[in-house]
């Protein structure tokens, strides 16, 4: 078979960035009606190229504001867009919070508000609640990155500390009507979870946010403990009529991106292998995937190659040492551990917001010689890995993959591309 495997990966990975992108998916799902006035608020790393798209397509009067990652602003006329800081909240997102409530509040049932959401918004639009400082968010924000919990605990505890997420912002709109197009990046797509539901229904308690940073030692002010043990501190439950004219709606998610790729690979004769959305330590999901693709070289098994296993969703990892490297990176070079250059299998691993963790790149790609390449280097791939210094792995073979912002974010995005198998029929 006459193929490039790293273009491939690549051409993979940018279908499934594009198959997410707001410029694909946002117009269709606008209401039917696009006269009259519209304000328009939004938080995440897709939420200026969401507004461009609103602003392109609606016919009456346009105002807004929206937040999104520092680097991953768009030009709009009408909608004002304000970077601020991810994954850690910085006095930028809390200035641009307090505004947003502002720009909603005292609406009319005659008024629309559209809020477009996207991976981010969880630390890009912080406001504390009242007793609770930015350094204190900051600080739990910081120990909940590095404890290896999931997305879904991050967020139940970024909910309840407060005063604009869990459907509260949905909640200070009342009475006007409220449509909420988000792009999912969690696994599940769960609309209380993706950027910590601003606009929707929380079922999750405060006591639940207490056991989470128990169960994590994350230690925290007297003030946040007190606040927490406070009825206050209760997000917006279902049923909550101030929520009866709000309404929400999933435009893209991770499954439609590895869908897009799985195409692709069709197209270029490979056979799909899709996993879907997974949570769980880098590292030690990369040795599951280490797994299958071994019994697929080895025995044919679950499908015969030419292949290409396909999985997004979001992984996570302890922080144990002090090397540079995002979550995909970490996979990475747990994967290049586990199969030691194993023949015929190629690898990436990327997130698809351009971004891996807090470094300058998208993620990385693994070949068949990375193992023996760093080795001759002096790298290690199992001591690097004991010091989370993946990004440094990649950098010195120079696979790290760089995209700059991409605007838009549906997590992870993984390709095992398996040329051949050794097992032959009898």
């Amino acid at each position: 078979m006459s193929v490039d495997p790293q273009q491939l990966l690549r051409e993979l990975f940018a279908t499934a960035i594009d198959a997410a992108h707001p410029q694909q998916v946002l117009e269709a799902h606008l209401p039917a009606d696009r006269s009259g006035r519209v304000i328009v608020i939004g938080a995440g790393k897709a939420a200026a190229a969401m507004a461009q798209v609103v602003e392109r397509c609606w016919q009456g009067e346009v105002s807004g504001l929206v937040v999104t990652r520092y680097g991953h602003g768009a030009p709009c006329e009408k909608i004002e867009v304000v970077e601020a800081a991810h994954p850690v909240p910085d006095a930028a997102g809390l200035a641009v919070a307090k505004r947003v409530l502002e720009l909603v509040s005292d609406l009319s049932e005659n008024d629309r508000v559209i809020f477009l959401l996207s991976g981010g918004g969880s630390a890009l639009l912080a406001l504390p609640a009242e007793g609770i400082t930015l350094a204190d968010k900051q600080s739990i924000n910081k120990a909940l990155l590095k404890s290896g919990a999931t997305i879904g605990e991050m967020n139940c505890v970024r909910k309840h500390l407060s005063a604009i997420k869990g459907g509260r912002l949905g909640k200070a709109c009342w009475p006007a009507t409220v449509y909420t197009y988000a792009i999912s990046d969690v696994p599940g797509d769960l609309a209380t979870v993706i950027a910590s539901g601003p606009t929707v229904a929380d079922p999750s308690t405060s006591a639940e946010a207490l056991a989470i940073l128990k169960r994590y030692a994350i230690e925290v002010p007297a003030s946040v403990r007190n606040w927490l043990q406070s009825p206050e501190s209760e997000t917006v439950k279902p049923g909550d009529p101030s929520l009866a004219r709000s309404h929400f709606q999933l435009i893209a998610r991770p499954q439609q991106s590895l869908e897009a790729a799985a195409v692709k690979c069709r197209q270029a004769g490979f056979s799909p292998l899709i996993l879907g959305d997974l949570e769980g330590e880098s590292r030690e999901v990369a040795k599951v995937h280490a797994g299958i693709a071994r019994q697929i070289v080895l025995h044919g098994q679950p499908l015969a190659a030419p292949c290409v296993i396909l999985s997004g969703g979001e992984t996570t990892v302890t922080v144990r040492g002090n090397g540079r490297g995002g979550r995909n990176a970490e996979f990475l070079l747990s994967l290049t551990d586990s199969l030691k250059g194993l023949p015929g299998v190629y690898a990436l691993a990327g997130d698809t917001d351009g971004i891996d963790g807090s470094e300058d790149n998208a993620g990385a790609i693994m070949t068949p010689d990375s193992y023996t390449h760093a080795a001759a280097k002096g790298l290690s791939a199992s001591d690097e890995l004991d010091n989370n210094n993946g990004y440094g792995y990649f950098e010195a073979l120079d696979a790290l993959i760089v995209t700059e912002p991409t605007r838009t974010n549906v997590n992870d995005f993984r390709a095992i591309l398996i040329l051949e198998s050794t097992k032959h029929d009898a």
